[in-house]
């Protein structure tokens, strides 16, 4: 149930289903063929990628801000840079998020604020300038 003041991570239900979404978003990134050029951008083990998320996620949907405390600021734009990001990476993880948050039980609202936060993450790491388009995230 959605409570005056609370933050998006404790209505998605805090750090089980934020680590479930987490999971899942890698497990769809490692088994789906149409996102090869967002999975070829990580390491064959996605176990840093996974903790990594999972912690800046928790800050940035305001729960405990373990990314800051393991590692400091995120600066997450500088950190990607060194990948080609452009529309197709940013649709490419945005529909492994898609699926991962389709698979939560979770209000529909917070499932949607959870995309509309994602989505425009996901629009900031993009580092070429062709086609800057919206994404084609799908509403649930």
């Amino acid at each position: 149930m959605n409570m005056p003041g609370q933050s998006l991570y404790q209505r998605l239900g805090g750090e089980p289903t934020l680590r479930q979404f987490v999971d899942q978003l890698y497990d769809f990134m490692e088994f789906l063929p149409e996102v090869g050029r967002v999975r070829e951008m990580h390491p064959r083990s996605l176990s840093h990628a996974r903790d990594a998320l999972y912690m800046f996620l928790s800050g940035m949907l305001g729960g405990p801000n373990l990314y800051m405390e393991a590692f400091g600021p995120p600066r997450l734009r500088q950190k990607h840079l060194r990948f080609s990001i452009g529309n197709e990476e940013r649709d490419q993880w945005l529909l492994c998020a898609e699926k991962a948050a389709a698979q939560l039980e979770v209000e529909s609202s917070a499932r949607a604020e959870l995309l509309s936060e994602l989505t425009a993450m996901a629009n900031h790491l993009r580092n070429q300038q062709h086609g800057l388009m919206q994404p084609r995230c799908s509403s649930m």
